[in-house]
């Protein structure tokens, strides 16, 4: 098959274009490029945009992850192109309920262009084969250049090796999220070719793990000390505490 995919050079999207390659055509698509040409394709997968939850760059972030995300959608229905999306546990917010059809209550302005676009594709309601993903914590190899954004596996993996000490926010041991390893998102979106369906999926493991508990893996890795810090300011309000993806919906579509 010939497949675009876009923010190739991305964490998720370095690892996609890893696992494609041996087996189909891909292009590959950053920000900054002309914009891809969709005739002739058999799948879109956008994983590009602005992935940061503290950007404040509003007008950035709604040319980036909207306008874009729609103008490449809108070309996907022109030539009847299937096309995979790449949300966000984040558009929950600060919720308990983690279903898909549960209501969305984005806390940052990330995520509300995730929820946006994906309310855009609920009115448009086209008849091209439209799968939207959202991810909870993915966590693997190629994130390096994340920086504070990056899964705590990677971020205090660093730490330990430059420095010898974790830092973690006081409470994390009752902050929890659901993390996913990266293969196993690939995995999955592939798997999804075969899927002739259309609707919004949890990529989770159902299974969350606390701040502290990754930090303790990684301390007895490494030896490496951990070193509690305050709380940052500019989280307080609208940090998710706890992920637990709902995969009931993912494990009946996949037959898992």
């Amino acid at each position: 098959m010939k497949i675009l995919v876009t923010g190739s050079n991305g964490f998720i999207g370095q690892n996609m274009v890893n696992a494609l390659s041996p087996h189909h055509e891909v292009l590959k698509n950053e920000w900054g490029m002309s914009f891809p040409k969709i005739e002739g394709l058999d799948w879109v997968i956008h994983l590009g945009a602005i992935s940061s939850t503290t950007e404040t760059n509003i007008s950035r972030i709604y040319r980036q992850n909207v306008e874009f995300s729609i103008k490449l959608y809108e070309e996907c229905i022109k030539h009847n192109v299937k096309f995979q999306f790449a949300s966000s546990a984040s558009v929950y917010g600060l919720k308990s309920d983690f279903k898909e059809t549960s209501p969305v209550d984005p806390q940052n302005h990330y995520a509300r262009s995730k929820a946006l676009f994906e309310k855009y594709v609920e009115f448009r309601n086209a008849d091209i084969t439209t799968q939207i993903f959202r991810y909870f914590n993915v966590h693997g190899p190629h994130e390096e250049h994340k920086g504070n954004q990056a899964s705590p596996f990677t971020k205090f993996m660093f730490q330990a090796k430059t420095t010898g000490k974790i830092k973690l926010f006081k409470g994390s041991e009752k902050f929890k999220r659901d993390f996913i390893h990266v293969g196993k998102v690939v995995m999955d979106q592939q798997r999804f070719f075969d899927v002739d369906e259309s609707g919004v999926w949890n990529f989770g493991t159902g299974n969350p793990r606390s701040f502290y508990d990754v930090a303790l893996e990684v301390s007895g890795k490494t030896g490496a000390t951990i070193e509690f810090i305050d709380f940052p300011e500019n989280l307080k309000g609208n940090y998710q505490k706890f992920t637990k993806a709902d995969t009931t919906k993912l494990r009946q579509t996949l037959a898992l």
